[in-house]
């Protein structure tokens, strides 16, 4: 039996997705915090738990019978190390076989002020006695393509990560990737996971204007300005915040790596930023 945590949020629909592929979906548990938001998952015939991070109880039932669990590390910034240290004794007490967490790329020497609580869970798993695999995710796309729209509308694509080269990849391919360590028969400690080939932000304005038909243009702002101009736009202050801090560290390069252990581990390349921009473009 396989459990994937946090599976109603974007990341885990993907990875239960792939797991049906080959996986009968009655060993499949979703563990969220609100089984009436996972109907959609249970009518595939998985099983849906509840699980709260911040409730052990709920933690202790999702996991039994577990031979397998994947923490997708919570959303909550900031409180994520003692919600994970929840997931990390729960899975202790049901007796796991493995315990995969998603980290993030370099998380031992990353700038990213996120990878703090990263770090932290890290060392963690480390002590914890279980057998562990950690998927240090490099940048989705998406959290770049979710904003094409506004750059069409606006015709120019902001960013604080001048020519910073990002590694990015899928949703989809990082999930590719855990279920590929869910069913490795000897899932290594350690995965640095990233794209196969690096883009900057000129590179993406530049894919922008050629699909679009329209020039637009990449404006690099200094960090603090682009906070601002996201907090102008309605984003929440964690999430300029970290949007912000995060292009600031793409431009020290915090955000490639050209090890290629994604495509690797999935067996076919990675998703090409031109086909990302399309999807982004098409929906």
């Amino acid at each position: 039996m396989i459990v994937i945590t946090g599976a109603n949020g974007q990341l885990g629909r993907l990875i239960i997705a792939e797991l049906l592929k080959n996986t009968p979906p009655a060993a499949i548990v979703a563990a969220v915090r609100d089984p009436a938001k996972a109907a959609s998952l249970a009518a595939l015939g998985v099983q849906v738990r509840k699980a709260d991070y911040n409730e052990p109880a709920t933690l202790d039932a999702a996991f039994a019978g577990a031979d397998k669990v994947l923490l997708i590390s919570s959303s909550e910034i900031g409180q994520r190390l003692p919600q994970h240290r929840n997931v990390i004794d729960a899975a202790k007490r049901a007796g796991v076989g493995l315990l995969a967490y998603t980290s993030v790329l370099h998380a031992d020497s990353s700038p990213l002020a996120l990878a703090g609580e990263h770090r932290a869970t890290e060392e963690l798993l480390r002590a914890s006695g279980l057998r562990y695999s950690v998927l240090r995710n490099g940048w989705y796309y998406e959290n770049y393509t979710a904003g094409l729209g506004g750059a069409l509308a606006h015709g120019v694509l902001l960013g604080s990560a001048q020519g910073g080269r990002i590694s990015g990849a899928t949703r989809a391919d990082y999930a590719a990737a855990a279920v590929a360590v869910l069913n490795s028969a000897a899932p290594e400690p350690l995965y640095e996971l990233a794209g196969d080939h690096g883009f900057s932000l000129p590179d993406l304005a530049a894919e922008l204007s050629r699909q679009a038909g329209k020039e637009v243009p990449y404006k690099d702002l200094p960090e603090a300005e682009y906070r601002a101009v996201l907090l102008g736009a309605g984003l929440p202050e964690w999430l300029a915040s970290l949007l912000s801090e995060s292009d600031a560290c793409a431009a020290r390069g915090a955000l490639e790596d050209n090890s290629g252990t994604l495509s690797r581990l999935i067996g076919r390349p990675t998703t090409p930023l031109s086909d990302a921009v399309r999807a982004a473009l098409t929906k």
